[in-house]
């Protein structure tokens, strides 16, 4: 395998936004099909149809860093970020897939503010990534501290949620089915916040 000069190195953030975007609509729908609970099935196939756009937009960011001489920034961070974003859609596709697994019913009420608070930091998200090539900490500081805060809120609903679900009033079946969707989705929180970690990283590292 040849190493070559990039043209454009700025490819790099190029697909870094195609994923954060594909990360904000992947949101999109997951708070729909909670929303909107019908079709479940048909819904979480889209999802699950954005996830693997993801893996492509991933792959095709380490096949350019396996063959680019040049690149941006550090190569190690270029796979940080990438893996950081496409572990994000691998917990979404996976709580959308559990409500079919397990034939829930209904989504919990905690989980629709799940999906409420990870679309916000999926926004936020994408609104980083699309600034991230000019590496301002002045520019950028506010998207990771917004989605921190966002984090903590869904840690909060996340703790919340669990409490609820070990308080005896439910089926111990019902518990164990609702608890794997939401950490699936804290999970997916939890990833929106690792991506930004990543991106202060490296604009830290750029000042």
């Amino acid at each position: 395998m040849k190493l070559k000069v990039s043209q454009r190195p700025e490819v790099f953030f190029d697909l870094f936004v195609e994923s954060a975007e594909n990360i904000r609509v992947t949101a999109e729908l997951l708070k729909d099909l909670l929303t909107d609970y019908t079709d479940v099935e048909m819904k979480a196939r889209r999802i699950q149809e954005r996830e693997h756009m993801g893996d492509e937009i991933t792959h095709s960011i380490i096949r350019r860093l396996n063959t680019t001489f040049i690149t941006p920034m550090d190569r190690e961070d270029i796979h940080l970020l990438a893996t950081a974003l496409d572990d994000v859609l691998d917990s979404m596709e996976a709580a959308s897939d559990l409500f079919v697994l397990h034939a829930i019913e209904e989504p919990r009420p905690e989980m629709l503010a799940q999906a409420d608070v990870l679309l916000r930091a999926a926004v936020q998200t994408e609104m980083a990534v699309k600034a991230f090539s000019r590496l301002g900490k002045a520019e950028l500081e506010p998207y990771w501290v917004e989605i921190n805060t966002l984090e903590n809120e869904g840690d909060k609903l996340y703790r919340r949620a669990v409490a609820d679900l070990f308080s005896g009033d439910h089926k111990a079946m019902d518990v164990l089915k609702w608890k794997e969707v939401i950490e699936s989705m804290e999970e997916a929180l939890d990833g929106l916040e690792n991506v930004a970690n990543v991106i202060e990283s490296v604009v830290l590292k750029h000042a």
